[in-house]
């Protein structure tokens, strides 16, 4: 028995599914997880000493790799003064105003510990700003856990929203409409039938919980005119996207304003952080100012404070992100063309510093096409990399992440291990 199977048991007797978040069990590819030990740059290894070149990067916040120095060395730092206070720093200070400088469609911002305390912080206050109930969802998009956003589509494109987790009262899920991404025309017919009482919408602007889809720039740009037009709240849950597909986030990329917007992930530079802003009258409802109710003792903890202050400095080094997608894109190219020689039906497509992997002919524009994708190819070929060394999220509903500390020589390392994977589903 390796190391990894023996802590896998023995996580199994004290953890439910031996895991702490569902995906890291590897239920929907088959076989035992690598628990990690320690990661550089892109790599990581496992408790049996195996290396990998990491796509997965912690799911997304690490942009810059595994234990960048300068982010290392500004948590030890603070580590050094305290590790929490329950009490305002000037870390907080100076993250909220740089976040607000990056992001203009925020001129307030709360700190908060997590990207699912942020999404549910912000639908509450859609809810308490617009004094209405009902909030939209689409299909295949996760905002986190609350129960607010556990809710799958009901059994007409107009039916409101049915639990997706034992636990959620059916009360409260039917205050959830759940229409399909990229459906324009599903927008006009909900705002039509529910405008009056929709207090917002929340959408990822990138879907990268169902892979990755690209958004139809129409849908964003109705989406942002049917919410304006009935005084309903657009929400874009940038906690994946935010500071990934480029320094101004995907409402920067494709020129849309959101009302709220919630941010995760590289905020915090691999520790846990989570943000919600808008506009000052808006956020301005939120307790002590307003009367919209929202607390946490380690919100704004000063070593992710000080973690993601030292990430967001360098993101903004001139030709960054250029760098990243040009990365991504030599990933996604080269994984493509390698599908093709081997005969294997497969597409890829890259936003920034995001990627998507699809067995299928091409990208999936909605959630019946990401549904209809060949999930047991993807299987397969998940484990053949994993042999070679290569970590990919284990998931074929999972969107992949470059560093900008991965080289030319881990792209080419990855593109040969997917000529060999490609040959096995050949065959």
């Amino acid at each position: 028995m390796t190391e990894n199977e023996r802590l896998f048991a023995r996580a199994q007797r004290t953890i439910p599914g031996g895991v702490n978040s569902p995906v890291r069990a590897f239920r929907s590819v088959g076989g035992t997880p690598p628990f990690f030990a320690r990661g550089a740059g892109a790599q990581v290894w496992d408790a049996d000493g195996n290396g990998y070149i990491d796509y997965v990067g912690s799911w997304g916040p690490l942009i810059l790799g595994h234990a960048d120095p300068a982010t290392v060395l500004a948590v030890q730092a603070a580590a050094a003064n305290g590790l929490s206070f329950g009490a305002p720093t000037a870390g907080e200070v100076e993250l909220a105003e740089l976040l607000t400088r990056l992001v203009p469609s925020m001129d307030m911002v709360r700190l908060v510990s997590s990207g699912t305390e942020a999404t549910m912080s912000a639908i509450r206050l859609a809810r308490g700003h617009t004094g209405r109930d009902t909030l939209i969802k689409f299909e295949g998009c996760y905002h986190g856990h609350s129960d607010s956003l556990l809710v799958k589509a009901g059994s007409g494109m107009l039916t409101f929203g049915n639990p997706s987790s034992a636990g959620v009262p059916a009360d409260l899920a039917r205050h959830t409409l759940v229409l399909d991404y990229n459906d324009t025309e599903g927008l006009h017919d909900a705002f039509a039938n529910e405008g009056d009482r929709i207090a917002g919408v929340i959408v990822e602007p990138v879907a990268g919980n169902m892979n990755l889809v690209a958004p139809r720039l129409e849908f964003l740009t109705t989406l942002r005119d049917l919410c304006t037009r009935y005084s309903a709240l657009l929400i874009f849950d940038e906690v994946m996207t935010g500071f990934r597909v480029g320094l101004g986030s995907a409402q920067g990329l494709y020129g849309i304003t959101p009302d709220l917007s919630t941010f995760g992930k590289i905020i915090g530079g691999g520790m846990p952080l989570g943000a919600f802003g808008g506009r000052r009258e808006i956020m301005e409802k939120i307790a002590p100012l307003g009367p919209v109710y929202q607390a946490g003792t380690l919100s704004g903890n000063p070593l992710s404070v000080a973690a993601g202050l030292a990430t967001l400095r360098q993101l903004q080094a001139p030709g960054f992100y250029a760098a990243l997608s040009d990365k991504t894109r030599t990933l996604t190219d080269g994984l493509t063309a390698a599908a093709q020689h081997h005969g294997v039906p497969f597409s890829a497509q890259a936003i920034g510093g995001m990627f998507g992997l699809y067995f299928a002919a091409t990208p999936p524009a909605t959630y019946a096409e990401v549904m209809a994708m060949d999930a047991a190819a993807f299987n397969t070929f998940y484990h053949a990399m994993l042999d070679l060394g290569i970590y990919l999220a284990p998931s074929a509903f999972e969107a992949g992440f470059v560093s900008a500390a991965h080289t030319p020589a881990d792209l080419a390392a990855t593109l040969a291990a997917a000529d060999q994977a490609f040959a096995m589903l050949k065959k």
